[in-house]
């Protein structure tokens, strides 16, 4: 692909980019920038329109950005000029939003999150993404190495890319066992992205087709916990599956990505790697709603099996987040269609007899959204607030919180009156 610059990219550099080592003005920031973006799509314009000098003032004035700061911005040519020479001797590519080959994934999936610049070595084909994002702490034991290693290279066998961070440990790890085992690996930096293309075995890699760099911060960018933590959300964007090796409980930058994707609308599916060895983080993962692992038994076919598995979570969830009006009207419909069935299946001049089986409305109802009210029951809970999560009144949750009761299904508390769970026919009392 060629390294020509369009003038909607120019403009996004130009506005958003770092350009020397000591910048005399600021940036635009990523929301400066999706406030900008907003003000461009209103005004029927693209980014290379600002070059214009009646355009100037006003896009500053629409999104609010101050017009000294936003023309200085776009007159540093002089300086983009030198700064492209420099990474493209350097064989860093540069494409912005505006251009064809930005990863889609990032568009669908991180919307105006996506960053507006993305710095680059090695084949843009490879952005397409897909595979796994593999993604761990630094500090690693013996059991985390050789899962991580096992997974990478099952990941080449079945020809999905490793996505990763290029950082000590998990991610290292990760993307050489890939890579020794003929896959291919996308590492998403967060610091030098220019001094890690040159290490020797990167650059063979990259020779080779087989890995890309991307980052979406300036080439000699030095780390810092804002770049490891933006970086995060990029890994798994780019990735079918996200999986955590091993995680902190509430520490470090596995743990703050990892939850923040699975809070996300449009979440991945994200794995954690399970077992007796763990740490905590990771069992508090499975617990926000991250799935355990499988163990794979057949090296075939691996992204079958993990669509298969993110399928039926999602079918869970569904069902869980499913408030009791929903199964109602769900039902409701199930009993019309069952209803609309038989009478296809009765002859004309056949009248239906009084031996025909009858539904009563309540006991069916009461029979759908009873494992729904148990799913909440897991620790006592009063009917105020039962009510409330399940969006049913508290009268008709009476009633059947009463016959679950008297079913032994469940068990009410007194002092003050609550409900809870029966976890098997033996623990009633």
């Amino acid at each position: 692909m060629s390294d020509f610059l369009t003038n909607d990219t120019k403009a996004i550099i130009l506005l958003c980019g770092v350009l020397g080592k000591n910048p005399s003005v600021k940036p635009l920031t990523q929301g400066e920038y999706s406030t900008l973006v907003q003000w461009l799509i209103r005004k029927n314009m693209r980014p290379e329109d600002l070059f214009e000098r009646e355009n100037t003032d006003a896009a500053a004035v629409g999104s609010g950005i101050d017009q000294k700061r936003f023309k200085a911005l776009l007159g540093r040519g002089v300086q983009l000029g030198f700064a492209v020479e420099e990474w493209q001797r350097n064989g860093i590519w540069i494409i912005s939003r505006s251009d064809k080959d930005y990863p889609t994934r990032y568009k669908k999936h991180l919307k105006d999150k996506a960053p507006p610049l993305l710095f680059g070595v090695g084949n843009r084909s490879l952005l397409k993404g897909g595979g796994i994002a593999i993604v761990g702490s630094r500090n690693l034991d013996a059991d985390g190495q050789t899962f991580t290693r096992q997974t990478a290279e099952l990941c080449a066998y079945n020809r999905m890319p490793v996505v990763s961070g290029g950082a000590r440990g998990v991610d290292q790890i990760a993307m050489t066992a890939a890579l020794e085992a003929g896959g291919i690996t996308i590492g998403v930096l967060a610091e030098n992205l220019l001094k890690k293309s040159l290490e020797r075995n990167a650059r063979n890699a990259i020779a080779g087709g087989n890995m890309i760099l991307v980052s979406p911060y300036h080439p000699n960018a030095r780390f810092t916990v804002g770049t490891a933590m933006g970086r995060n959300k990029l890994i798994y964007a780019l990735a079918d599956y996200g999986l955590v090796v091993n995680a902190e409980h509430k520490k470090g930058g596995t743990w703050a990505g990892a939850t923040e994707e699975l809070k996300r609308e449009n979440a991945l599916a994200v794995f954690i790697r399970s077992g007796a060895n763990v740490p905590p983080g990771n069992k508090k993962l499975l617990d926000l709603g991250g799935l355990e692992w499988p163990e794979i038994k057949i090296r075939e076919n691996l992204s079958r099996q993990l669509s298969d598995l993110a399928a039926k979570r999602m079918e869970e969830k569904k069902q869980k987040n499913m408030s009791l009006f929903d199964f109602q009207k769900q039902h409701t419909a199930q009993a019309d269609d069952s209803k609309r069935n038989e009478k296809k299946k009765t002859l004309p001049d056949e009248p239906e007899t009084e031996d025909s089986p009858v539904i009563k409305p309540g006991d069916a109802i009461y029979e759908v959204v009873l494992p729904v009210i148990i799913n909440h029951l897991g620790s006592p809970i009063a009917v105020d607030e039962l009510s409330k999560i399940l969006d049913v009144s508290k009268a008709q949750l009476g009633r059947w919180l009463k016959k679950a009761v008297d079913e032994r299904k469940i068990r009410k508390l007194s002092r003050p009156a609550r409900y809870e769970r029966i976890k098997s026919p033996h623990a009633a009392t």
